[in-house]
């Protein structure tokens, strides 16, 4: 009975065929940096690819895609044969390894690849439907974290402009440039200064020295270059230079020294009488005697004109002085107006800023997000193609034969004890009743 039910087996089983095949899950990490600048950063990763977490086995979720009735439909349609033919693949994933084994069996070696290659093409279908529809449902809620971010960026932007529009400051860098401003015009307060100081240093050092005022080394100068002054004092000098030789010669009444006294008596008044006109003041013949200046020059006319140039620098760095003073006040008071509204600039546009960089930043990672379709359903290649088989995996002759001949050896052991143990059986039933 064992041998011919064997035999019956070897000769009426149809011959079954194996497809081997093998998926891979690729385990990179892939990632993608986007630098805004002035902004921030925005960042989209995903982890490892086809790696097992301690929640999540992308192969798990795949060997149950391909046993589903969906992916087995298709796939029979794919290889042109009914569903009912189109048995469940055997799936076993390697340890240690992103690899999937699979095996699909056939009536031939053919069939049996040409189902695998079905398998494959409709497995692959699906996974893209899975993704095209996660990517669908993402983006309702992509639009509105968007259009949120949008909005409160286009909200601050508005607050920064009117602010701007209504305090009349349009930038942060107008304090500093402002600030920079009033520190040019200390340093020039500060060289005009010392200019002053040294012109006004150098001008009373030759007062002293000349026992004469800048104002009054102004005036002689008034006076040197009037002609009418000049040949009065010519007269005045020529006079007095012939009496300091005549009186040497002849007294006091004499008719040449009384004509020359008379004379320099009147280019004197000549003198004073043109310079109250020039200057608009009476000047003594002391004073006069000091501002008279002759037209050809003199190393005293130099004194002179040293003493005006100084004293006019001075005067020159003193308004300057004076009007850079009024320039830093009035700047000064301008700043401390624009610093308090610099501030409030500042805590808008910084607002504005962070609104500008959660969209952008936003935006990019939405992006990026978008474009990663292998998140949640990662990337399979065919590892190993599709095998074809050379000999049938089913019914195993060798197998069949091993199995036959050990239970005709179990059989006939069985069959020999049964039998050899009945003669005991009597002997010790007799030996039990006596």
């Amino acid at each position: 009975m064992i041998w011919v039910s064997s035999v019956l087996f070897l000769v009426l089983s149809p011959a079954v065929y194996t497809s081997s095949w093998a998926l891979i899950l690729p385990g990179s990490v892939n990632s993608v940096n986007v630098t805004l600048p002035e902004i921030g950063q925005a960042t989209a990763s995903r982890g490892s690819a086809g790696g097992a977490s301690s929640t999540f086995e992308p192969r798990a979720n795949y060997q149950y895609i391909f046993s589903s009735e969906e992916v087995i439909r298709q796939a029979a349609k794919n290889a042109k044969i009914p569903a009912k033919r189109f048995s469940e693949p055997r799936i076993k994933n390697i340890d240690n390894t992103t690899i999937m084994q699979i095996e699909v069996t056939g009536p031939s070696p053919e069939e049996a690849r040409r189902k695998s290659y079905a398998l494959y093409d409709s497995f692959r279908q699906r996974l893209n439907e899975l993704r095209t529809s996660e990517m669908e449902q993402r983006e309702v809620p992509t639009q509105s974290i968007l259009r949120d971010t949008q909005a409160k960026l286009v909200a601050a932007q508005r607050r920064v402009s009117a602010y701007k529009l209504s305090s009349g400051i349009s930038s942060i860098d107008q304090v500093e440039s402002l600030s920079s401003n009033i520190e040019d015009l200390r340093r020039d307060r500060a060289q005009f200064a010392s200019k002053q100081a040294q012109a006004e240093g150098k001008a009373i050092k030759l007062s002293r020295s000349l026992n004469l005022s800048a104002a009054e080394a102004a005036d002689a100068f008034k006076l040197q270059v009037d002609q009418i002054f000049q040949q009065n004092l010519k007269n005045y000098s020529e006079a007095t230079a012939i009496l300091r030789v005549e009186s040497s010669k002849f007294g006091p009444s004499h008719p040449r020294i009384r004509r020359e006294v008379s004379r320099q008596k009147a280019a004197l008044q000549g003198l004073q009488r043109r310079a109250h006109q020039l200057l608009s003041r009476p000047i003594s013949a002391n004073l006069l005697s000091r501002l008279a200046l002759a037209i050809s020059g003199s190393g005293r006319e130099a004194l002179f004109q040293s003493l005006v140039t100084d004293q006019s620098e001075a005067t020159g760095a003193a308004a300057q002085v004076g009007k850079l003073d009024q320039q830093i006040r009035s700047l000064e008071a301008r700043l401390r107006l624009m610093t308090q509204k610099s501030m409030v600039l500042e805590n808008l546009m910084r607002d504005e800023q962070i609104a500008q960089a959660v969209f952008a930043s936003t935006l990019a990672k939405l992006d990026l997000g978008q474009g990663d379709l292998f998140g949640a359903f990662p990337l399979v290649q065919l590892a190993v193609e599709p095998s074809l088989a050379l000999k049938p995996t089913s019914p195993r002759k060798g197998l069949v034969i091993v199995g036959a001949f050990l239970g005709t050896v179990l059989t006939t052991v069985g069959l020999w004890v049964l039998w050899i143990r009945k003669p005991w059986v009597k002997r010790i039933a007799n030996w039990i009743s006596t």
